[in-house]
């Protein structure tokens, strides 16, 4: 996919759009800077794009919990489109608190029941805000993101980034499919 067009999805209180629009750049496609407003207003927008990008920051203060609001918003709001985007092959990320907005709209990963969600981020162990550099081992080729890569040190900073799934089925279902890395 050469020169792809790479939508940043911006909302109140994320903080990374720029640069992520930056990188996008330096990688060869054509970043635009969006606001879920203007999606909000005209969801044919999606169409213009083959990737779909949340960054990081604290999205609507992280108020209620870590990406919910733009998450539902999203859910309710978007999720056929999103869909369609999705099926069509069109790649999606969310970094950071962008992954946590992705988790909490449903966007991911099929099969709410009554039983929830089939897995979310939740607080971590510690109990604690973290804020430090992890080295990340990558464990499957499939993530167009990271081909080619092994190895990678970056930072993670966050209350709420603890993945946890339903059961050892939704697990495996995701180990199964090359979505872990």
């Amino acid at each position: 996919m050469p020169e792809p067009n790479v939508l940043i999805l911006r909302a109140p209180g994320t903080n990374c759009d720029r640069e992520t629009a930056f990188a996008f750049e330096r990688a060869g496609g054509h970043a635009q800077i969006l606001h879920i407003n203007r999606l909000l207003e005209n969801p044919k927008r999606f169409d213009e794009f083959q990737i779909l990008c949340i960054p990081g920051g604290f999205s609507y203060g992280d108020d209620v919990a870590a990406g919910r609001i733009l998450g539902n918003q999203i859910q309710h709001h978007l999720a056929d489109c999103l869909a369609e985007f999705k099926a069509a092959g069109k790649l999606i990320l969310g970094i950071c608190n962008g992954f946590q907005v992705l988790m909490k709209s449903g966007v991911l990963l099929d099969g709410d029941s009554a039983d929830g969600p089939p897995a979310t981020l939740t607080w971590n162990d510690s109990g604690r805000f973290e804020d430090r550099w992890v080295r990340l081992d990558v464990c499957g080729q499939k993530c167009v993101f990271l081909r080619g890569i092994e190895t990678m040190y970056l930072p993670i900073a966050h209350a709420e980034g603890k993945f946890v799934t339903r059961d050892d089925d939704v697990l495996g279902q995701l180990e199964a499919a090359g979505q872990l890395v």
